[in-house]
């Protein structure tokens, strides 16, 4: 009488579906990763915070934040101390536009790091930092104790020197930064800059 016998064809796939089921116990047993094999190599890179797929901001643009927040404190300052030292309405009015234009670009430039998650300095503090156009700690007590017409001229050269050393910053940002908003900032300080050292050589031939 003949004998039904399975054919090869039908135990393949029973024998690599057992195969498979055989591997796992091994796996489990031996304490392995039942995972490894799926999941890529475990030790794969993690993308850079700054730098990964989709990332709307780099380091440049840390940088040029943080640095432009320092930068427009001393302006701010510098700003404050012709509303009781200049003797000119048109410095005034000057200082109170810088005042309050670079006041409010150093709070949103605050929120975007709070918002990358960075420091509102560098580790280790600003020393190694170039940031051109920023007067020294001599420079500003010159300027505080100067009053009247002596006061204006030397604010209107340190400011118009100062500007320049935010618009090179800007330029930098524009070139190798990558977050938009940080961008047009940039470029948004470099033409409002421009103009105003336009208006303070104007002010300064005066003298």
């Amino acid at each position: 009488m003949p004998i039904d016998r399975p054919s090869p064809r039908g135990l393949a796939p029973a024998v690599i579906a057992a195969a498979g089921v055989l591997a796992l116990l091994t796996a489990c047993a031996s304490g392995g990763d039942v995972t490894a094999g799926l999941t890529g190599p475990a030790d794969a890179p993690a993308a850079s915070p700054t730098q990964g797929p989709g990332a709307s901001f780099n380091e440049a643009d840390v940088t040029f934040t943080q640095m432009m927040i320092e930068h427009h404190r001393q302006a701010v300052e510098m700003a404050g101390l012709a509303r009781t030292r200049s003797q000119d309405p048109e410095i005034k009015k000057l200082a109170a536009a810088i005042d309050k234009s670079q006041g409010a670009e150093i709070t949103t430039m605050t929120g975007w790091l709070a918002r990358w998650g960075k420091p509102a300095t560098p580790s280790g503090g600003m020393q190694g930092h170039d940031m051109p156009g920023m007067m020294t700690g001599e420079d500003m007590k010159r300027l505080d104790a100067a009053r009247g017409r002596e006061f204006d001229r030397m604010f209107l050269r340190m400011m118009i020197t100062h500007h320049q050393g935010a618009i090179a910053m800007a330029e930098t940002e524009r070139a190798r930064g990558s977050d938009p908003q940080a961008k047009e900032l940039a470029t948004t300080i470099e033409a409002t800059q421009r103009a105003e050292i336009k208006r303070m050589r104007k002010l300064l031939a005066r003298r």
